[in-house]
């Protein structure tokens, strides 16, 4: 389910009140804990956290590299990680904490699925969001490293 809102503003404003309340509750801890340099926009019709073109130019799409993003969906909300998606051990750490955190765990390929925000861990969101800088995410990207 896509959204046509040109603004984050305008997103939120569209979904109904009990989605709107939580995803800018989930925005917030994203806002908190997003690296330095990431941009948020709206991309792919939902709030996307971006790598900008000026940095990352080289995307399959000509579209600035999706960090994070944020979306309501038809049936459920969800917050898309491709932060922590493209380390192994940063997933496993993420799955680990979030078993731990006694929630619910409902991934997808490169999301956490959740209809309630009370069935989110919004510390452990944050936490992923934060565990790895702009620079690296860049780097593994390409198909390297950062020593």
């Amino acid at each position: 389910m896509q959204s046509s809102a040109t603004s984050v503003q305008e997103y939120i404003e569209t979904l109904p009140e009990d989605r709107a309340q939580a995803i800018s509750l989930v925005r917030d801890v994203i806002l908190k804990n997003l690296p330095k340099g990431i941009e948020e926009t709206m991309n792919y019709g939902m709030i996307s956290y971006e790598v900008p073109l000026e940095v990352y130019p080289d995307t399959y799409n000509k579209k600035p590299l999706m960090f994070a993003a944020l979306a309501s969906q038809k049936n459920h909300m969800a917050v898309y990680l491709s932060g922590i998606y493209c380390d192994e051990t940063l997933r496993m750490n993420f799955e680990n904490e979030y078993r731990a955190s006694g929630k619910k765990m409902d991934m997808g390929k490169s999301c956490v699925r959740f209809r309630k925000l009370e069935n989110l861990p919004l510390d452990v969101i944050g936490k992923a969001i934060g565990a790895i800088d702009m620079e690296t995410f860049v780097l593994i990207t390409k198909g390297h490293k950062k020593k």
